[in-house]
């Protein structure tokens, strides 16, 4: 917020600084949790990358680094697509840690790719349409568009790529070897059919020695960026680099608050696009890769304790949706067996 001077106002300013390290006293720590197989996993923070950053924090990384020591391996998410998540992690949360990544792992899915083909709209609660669950090879090579542009998007800052592709039972042979084709040769150092889904740890032992081996190659990391730059041009570099937007448009209002956080001294701070994760573009319905289109700026905001300012992208709301119906109605425990039921 800022007062009517054109000032920032701070917590301090509240008097609730007091309050806030109280309430964050223990939220600082990470929790400890583990998979289903025992492996250890770090749960800090990490909200969703299409209205915020979307990654876990530097102090869990930090600590599973520590704790692996130098030969062992830490995979940290990056919520959502290489046009979300990753572009975040890189450019916000890398700026932020000092750590350099060795590779990306790049999650697919033939399923999602046959939607970026051209395939039907999937709706939650509806059982799919047999395009998705029978093959279809003239939608999944249509679809792995998608897939080339994220593993583009990949090597602007210069780390090797290595595709996971999540298979499932309805999944042909013909169909995965051909997203693992067209992958590497779009340029990602391996590409894996991964089985984590149905068997567990030991159906992602391939994707393990990729990851390996692509780490051994050495990364040429790079920022997309300087924050040095205009908060616009920061902006336009995302968009045009990122999106393969033609050119972006600023609203009024977001124009204004450009000029305020830069006048307030904010202006060489990151930038953190608040973003459909549906679409490389702000229309959600728009699949496959978007050309020529003019990215909206609706509005401007600022997260100056985060260390970032974001972008609100077209209508991009920066509260969630979740489904009318939850998940938990279908979670159930087996009092003979004690299984759970209705996770998957």
């Amino acid at each position: 917020a800022s007062d009517k001077s054109g000032q920032p106002v701070t917590a301090e300013d509240l008097g609730v600084t007091g309050a806030l390290t109280v309430l964050m006293k223990d939220a600082i720590k990470p929790n400890l949790m583990q998979t289903l197989e025992g492996t250890p996993v770090f749960v800090h923070a990490g909200p969703f990358a299409n209205i915020a950053h979307g990654n876990s924090s530097v102090l869990a990384d930090k600590i599973a680094l520590k704790l692996v020591g130098e030969e062992g391996f830490v995979v940290t998410e990056a919520g959502f697509g290489a046009d979300i998540g990753m572009e975040k992690f890189f450019n916000i949360k890398c700026r932020a840690s000092g750590l350099v990544p060795n590779v990306v792992v790049l999650v697919a899915t033939v399923r999602a790719l046959k939607m970026h083909g051209g395939g039907p709209s999937v709706t939650a609660g509806i059982p799919l349409k047999r395009e998705y669950t029978e093959e279809n090879i003239p939608l999944v090579a249509d679809g792995c568009c998608n897939l080339q542009k994220q593993i583009q998007i990949t090597q602007l800052f210069g780390v090797p790529v290595v595709v996971a592709l999540n298979v499932f039972k309805t999944d042909t042979r013909a169909e995965i070897d051909l997203v693992c084709e067209l992958a590497k040769r779009a340029g990602a150092f391996d590409a894996v059919p991964c089985y984590h889904w149905s068997v567990g740890g030991k159906g992602s032992v391939d994707l393990a020695r990729a990851v390996r081996e692509a780490a051994s190659e050495g990364s040429r990391f790079q920022f997309l960026y300087d924050v040095q730059l205009p908060i616009v041009e920061k902006i336009r570099t995302i968009a045009q680099a990122v999106y393969g937007a033609k050119d972006i448009e600023l609203s009024p209002e977001a124009q204004a608050k450009i000029e305020r956080y830069t006048q307030q001294g904010f202006g060489n701070l990151p930038i953190c696009m608040a973003k459909t994760h549906l679409s490389l573009s702000h229309q959600p319905d728009k699949k496959g890769v978007p050309k020529d289109f003019i990215l909206p700026i609706s509005d401007v905001r600022a997260s100056i304790g985060a260390g970032f300012i974001y972008p609100l992208v077209g209508t991009m709301s920066t509260m969630p949706g979740l489904p009318t119906r939850p998940c938990f109605y279908d979670i159930d425990l087996d009092t003979e067996t004690e299984q759970v039921k209705g996770l998957f």
